[in-house]
């Protein structure tokens, strides 16, 4: 029972906090106020989103198991350690589905739609003959779609009548492109062998450490350019804190080059303190620049030419 438990990865579910900005920003874009109702719905909804994630976990450590033997830890996992039975397996896979969706439902409409698309791009991702994680730059930007998907989820908590900005929506898949391209990064080099790399994960034929750096290089720079639109339409103040996040983006970009860095497992980030408190500080920055207007800033959009 431990395994069937280990394999739907409970210490994961630490990632879907990253439904909170989802409703942070519709909370303050329709300018909801915060209830007793939308604390309960933000309770049903996180434990649904763990309980969908739980489900395509444990697709994917059944068919992965083939593959995770040539990783250097993943090796110990149940499913290729063990003796678990495909059925078992299986009746897992449907009870979380109809727990989290039945818990979706008393959200709202919408948020049962999103957490749809979660599931959806679970086996996508990991069932053939699509299966997206074994194509190279694929694998990344259909993982990492999660992280839009999160963001709705967030912020259908909040409103059914509005959706979020493009700009930031896209910027936040962006965003989780890059944290993804990293993972990968990191992965790579802590196996250090390109021909074993390629028998754990097939879109590691296609990689090199190079091409896997530029490439979060990108999605660090799309990620910046379009969360840096959304700052500027919707509240100048923001821009005063790009420079955190350029220098959010430059520090998880150091910690993968650690040997056996935590990037490779993200719920293990905990364990970088100085990553943690760097965060907070921008957290505690953005709270002040939401709440303070700084009229001089409109300076920066504004289209008329300035005479000399």
């Amino acid at each position: 029972m431990k395994s069937y438990i280990k394999i739907a990865r409970p210490d994961h579910w630490i990632k879907n906090l990253f439904i909170v900005p989802g409703v942070i920003l519709a909370n303050l874009l329709t300018e909801t106020a915060f209830t007793a109702e939308i604390g309960i719905r933000f309770i049903i909804g996180f434990l649904a989103t763990c309980l969908i994630a739980s489900a395509n976990y444990v697709i994917n450590e059944w068919l992965d198991a083939k593959f995770d033997k040539y990783h250097p830890t993943k090796k110990n996992r149940p499913v290729v350690a063990g003796n678990m039975k495909f059925s078992l397996v299986m009746l897992e896979y449907a009870l979380l589905i109809a727990a989290g969706l039945g818990l979706s439902l008393l959200v709202s409409t919408y948020f049962l739609y999103m957490e749809l698309w979660l599931l959806i791009m679970g086996v996508l991702y990991n069932v053939e003959p699509i299966r997206t994680k074994d194509i190279a730059y694929l694998d990344v930007l259909s993982e990492s779609v999660n992280n839009l998907i999160r963001l709705l989820l967030g912020w259908f908590i909040i409103t059914n009548q509005y959706q979020p900005p493009l700009s930031i929506m896209v910027g936040y898949w962006m965003g989780g492109a890059f944290l993804m391209a990293t993972k990968r990064f990191a992965e790579y080099r802590m196996i250090g062998d390109p021909e074993r790399a390629g028998l754990y994960r097939k879109s590691f034929r296609h990689y090199t450490e190079h091409s896997l750096l530029i490439s979060a290089f990108f999605y660090a720079l799309a990620a910046a350019f379009l969360i840096g639109i959304f700052m500027l339409k919707y509240r100048i103040e923001y821009l005063l804190a790009m420079p955190l996040l350029f220098g959010l983006f430059c520090f998880y970009l150091y910690i993968a080059f650690k040997p056996d860095s935590a990037v490779q497992k993200p719920e293990k980030l905990y364990r970088e303190k100085k990553l943690f408190v760097y965060i907070i500080f921008m957290i505690a920055v953005m709270v002040i620049l939401t709440y303070i207007r700084i009229p001089a800033l409109d300076y920066f959009v504004e289209t008329l030419l300035i005479g000399v």
